[in-house]
């Protein structure tokens, strides 16, 4: 058994958690748990199990393949939180979970926070929809202002160098 823990922070191990639902081993019963595997498999690179657990609908745009992929690995997965879930339960159709997925890329920490809509498709739970709940961008160092020293060491001011 894996004795690593699952990204998805429920502190079972991920061959217990995730790892069967993103395998397609298994399916997910709730629509929390396939947020929870689809936020591990941003944390894994697993870009297909994200593209597939999506509900297409006719003229739907085709989801990005290769920026999905660049976010899934260039970004340092933090933390998943959930905040809360509306029905999304074993004997439910549709489902709502609010969650924040804490990462940072290009070093600046930020947050996803969204409130996803998930419905049942032949008895297996998708993503249908998300919208954004808000965003916080969290610098790894304190803003320059325009009158301090530029950060590249040049000596000149922000605004006279780099601030441009």
């Amino acid at each position: 058994m894996d004795k690593k823990l699952c990204p998805c922070g429920s502190s079972l191990g991920y061959s217990a958690c995730c790892e069967p639902i993103i395998k397609g081993k298994a399916k997910a019963q709730t629509a929390e748990a396939l947020m929870r595997a689809r936020y591990s498999a941003y944390v894994k690179h697993e870009i297909n199990f994200i593209a597939a657990s999506c509900v297409r609908n006719e003229g739907d745009a085709d989801i990005d393949m290769d920026e999905t992929r660049r976010w899934s690995e260039e970004s340092e997965w933090l933390g998943l939180t959930i905040h809360g879930t509306s029905k999304g339960g074993p004997s439910d159709s549709e489902g709502i979970v609010e969650f924040s997925a804490t990462y940072a890329r290009k070093g600046l920490k930020d947050e996803h926070r969204e409130v996803a809509a998930f419905k049942k498709v032949d008895g297996a739970w998708m993503y249908d929809e998300g919208k954004l709940a808000g965003t916080t961008i969290v610098r790894s160092s304190p803003k320059v202002g325009r009158n301090d020293p530029c950060p590249c060491g040049s000596g000149k001011k922000y605004k006279h160098c780099c601030g441009k």
